[in-house]
């Protein structure tokens, strides 16, 4: 069965920048777009007061400064700091002396860039623990908001299917994408539950068969984090959609 058209590159920019520039940060995304990249991919979670921002972790303790100014040790993001707080921390100094001071990034400033500059998004919904179906509706909703009449919409994706649910019942029209470490049991059936356009797995995930299953429930297949030629030489063959880097100065994108 042919899936529906894929408006989205191939390859897609980890993070912003992946491991060059400190991540999830706007400074990321312009040296990703410097070498070319056109789609990004980033982790949203919410702050105590319930803005979406740009994060990985479950604590500020590995990329800002939080720790120190705050007081703390390894506090949990969501629901201990409003972002009046969060977005004062300095982002940057951990990655590199020349990112100093680079500051936590709102989804909206993050939206805005994108869309001035006719770039794609791969919104990784990561919700703190308790807030699956919290995080995954206000992503959805501000995604719907932000784009609205953008031709290409976001990708909303999340390891965690409560927040796919809930980012579905909020904003069905916005795409969505299972994101797996693993291939349990029903692992395809839960993707066609929560009516996604994708699968993007642990790209050692993938083989003939895998792809193949995929492909017959008209699932795009797209896969993390991949930095090394021959595994995606080997994702191309297999006939896989798209390729989630962190050597934005290795693959010149397509």
């Amino acid at each position: 069965m042919t899936p529906p058209p894929w408006p989205y590159p191939r390859w897609i920019a980890h993070r912003g920048a992946g491991n060059l520039a400190p991540e999830n940060t706007l400074a990321a995304f312009r040296l990703g777009a410097s070498h070319g990249y056109r789609m990004f991919e980033c982790d949203v979670k919410l702050s105590a007061d319930g803005v979406p921002f740009l994060m990985h972790d479950a604590t500020l303790q590995r990329t800002t400064d939080g720790p120190a100014r705050l007081g703390i040790k390894a506090s949990p993001v969501g629901g201990d700091h409003p972002w009046g707080v969060l977005s004062q921390l300095d982002a940057g100094s951990w990655h590199s002396r020349s990112y100093a001071g680079e500051p936590l990034p709102s989804f909206e400033a993050i939206a805005h860039y994108c869309l001035h500059n006719g770039y794609f998004l791969n919104i990784e919904i990561k919700p703190t623990p308790g807030l699956e179906r919290q995080t995954g509706e206000v992503v959805a909703r501000h995604a719907a908001r932000l784009w609205q009449g953008a031709a290409v919409p976001p990708l909303l994706t999340s390891f965690k299917p409560e927040a796919l649910a809930a980012a579905r019942d909020a904003q069905p029209e916005l795409p969505r994408g299972l994101l797996l470490k693993s291939l349990p049991k029903g692992w395809l059936e839960t993707a066609v539950e929560l009516e996604c356009v994708a699968i993007v797995c642990n790209q050692a995930l993938w083989d003939p068969a895998s792809v193949a299953q995929a492909k017959n429930a008209r699932l795009r297949t797209l896969s993390y984090t991949v930095n090394d030629e021959w595994a995606a030489q080997r994702l191309l063959d297999l006939g896989t959609d798209a390729i989630i880097t962190d050597r934005v100065d290795l693959f010149a994108p397509t």
